[in-house]
């Protein structure tokens, strides 16, 4: 049976997010990030359009590779300025039923109790419609702007990352028993007390005594998504994502890491489909050839081909600022994204500085920019997904939010069509339900499922005997 294909809206809270430039553009709001009327017009869009999520991108530094300055982003609004976006969620949750969010948030900097206490809040406020992208973080910068002295190395990122999960598993599913919560007023108790417990957590790089502020959420543990895709970021995403978010250099890239990560899914002891593949794609269409043509043609024409520039770079670590135009890129595996640095440094695509400045200046270049009428994007929506093996996109905007109106308006009735895309929501359910037809719980073999299973040894231990276990002992190396 085909796959339906799902739909999240990427979207980041600065002017310049993936396509630069744009924000001078009449008609797009980009330039409104910081109002809530913009936040909840998007919502409200891509509800329309039956979209699963909104996708939410967050750094923490500003991008310097380039040049070796962050003058050329601050020029661009190369995603600088931005806001916190866990904070535009509730407002977009209140004027929507179904829509899920997905807010980014990295493991290397800011400490996992009070992040957890973030996870479970906004998973209560939109009623088990949240997840958390996964991220270690890759910009320089961001390290000094938390006290570091240095950049933390790749790898070591996700060490750090490895434990910031466990930690977050243990205080979202282990601290609190599904019955803690009682609210018995006639006997003013509105939790046992006994049913809730530290976690006495002491690791390699946290120190964490619990109990969890928050009571259990609809989810307990939001779902979570990862977009890392160099060899260590693919070993994590197989043991924790639920969703993974790609942007490939063309379909055979996309087809072979989706395969590989699948591979490594089934090794870490889950099935291949529990995770989700989102590719990066850009859509432009219209009613007519000559409309979507027209298009294009303004973004070309309005394309700030710098801020593509410093986007790449500090995705990659690359300096593409150099005299050198004729050398081909080297691969070192630096300490940004390795794999936008592989990306274009190795095999038949290989590349030189100057070709690669070149592939950046038209957005055309992208062989995931899909521009045509509804008919057309939908045969190359399908035959992508069909022929990488993936689940869904997520659709990067140009316009805000006419990308977004477009899509829903003109591609999503055509996809529905062929029987492609839903026809409405169901009803209550979980952004998790949503993603796997099943609980709204993780899944079995997923590393949170594990703690759940504690979790309820523990509760039936209790109900057999009465005794309160102290989970600082029982628990401390599991």
């Amino acid at each position: 049976m085909s796959k339906e294909i799902r739909v999240n809206g990427f979207e980041m809270a600065t002017p310049g997010h993936i396509n630069h430039g744009l924000w001078r553009l009449p008609g797009n709001r980009r330039v409104d990030y910081s109002k809530l009327d913009y936040w909840i017009e998007l919502a409200r869009v891509a509800e329309k359009g039956l979209f699963d999520a909104i996708f939410l991108a967050d750094v923490v530094g500003t991008y310097g590779t380039y040049k070796d300055s962050r003058r050329p982003a601050l020029k661009a609004g190369m995603q600088v300025p931005n806001i916190d976006p866990s904070y535009v969620i509730p407002a977009m949750a209140a004027v929507t039923e179904h829509l899920g969010f997905a807010v980014t948030g990295t493991t290397t900097y800011e400490p996992p109790f009070g992040w957890a206490r973030r996870l479970s809040t906004l998973d209560h406020l939109t009623n088990g419609r949240f997840a958390w992208n996964v991220v270690t973080g890759y910009l320089p910068d961001a390290a000094f702007n938390y006290g570091l002295s240095e950049q933390i190395k790749h790898d070591d990122r996700y060490e750090i990352a490895e434990e910031y999960l466990e930690v977050i598993y243990r205080l979202l599913e282990l601290s609190w028993d599904e019955d803690a919560v009682v609210r018995d007023g006639d006997d003013h108790q509105y939790s046992d007390p006994d049913r809730v417990h530290e976690i006495g957590f002491e690791g390699e790089y946290f120190k964490v005594a619990g109990p969890h502020l928050s009571e259990p959420s609809v989810q307990r543990t939001p779902v979570i998504y990862q977009a890392g895709t160099s060899t260590r970021g693919k070993a994590f995403a197989a043991r924790h994502a639920e969703g993974v978010f790609l942007l490939p250099r063309d379909d055979d890239q996309a087809r072979e890491e989706i395969a590989d990560l699948r591979r490594l899914t089934v090794e870490a002891g889950r099935q291949a489909e529990d995770v989700k593949a989102f590719l990066g794609v850009e859509i432009v269409t219209g009613h007519s050839t000559d409309e979507v043509n027209a298009k294009v043609q303004i973004l070309a024409d309005n394309r700030d081909i710098e801020g593509h520039l410093v986007l790449f770079s500090g995705w990659a670590g690359i300096n593409l600022a150099g005299d050198d135009t004729d050398k081909y890129l080297e691969y070192k595996a630096g300490d940004a994204m390795q794999t936008f640095e592989r990306m274009w440094s190795e095999g038949e695509d290989r590349k030189k500085v100057g070709e690669l400045v070149e592939h950046l200046s038209h957005p055309a270049n992208n062989k995931l920019f899909i521009a045509g009428t509804p008919d057309q994007v939908a045969d190359r929506l399908i035959g992508l997904i069909d022929g990488t093996d993936a689940d869904g996109i997520n659709l990067i905007q140009h316009l805000s939010p006419g990308t977004f109106e477009d899509f829903s308006n003109l591609i999503v009735p055509e996809l529905q069509r062929r029987g492609r895309y839903r026809t409405e929501y169901t009803p209550g359910e979980t952004l998790r339900e949503r993603l796997h037809g099943a609980g709204a719980r993780p899944l079995p073999g997923h590393p949170a499922a594990a703690y759940a299973q504690q979790r309820e040894v523990r509760q039936a231990q209790r109900a057999t005997n009465g005794k309160v276990t102290d989970t600082r002992s029982e628990y401390a190396n599991v």
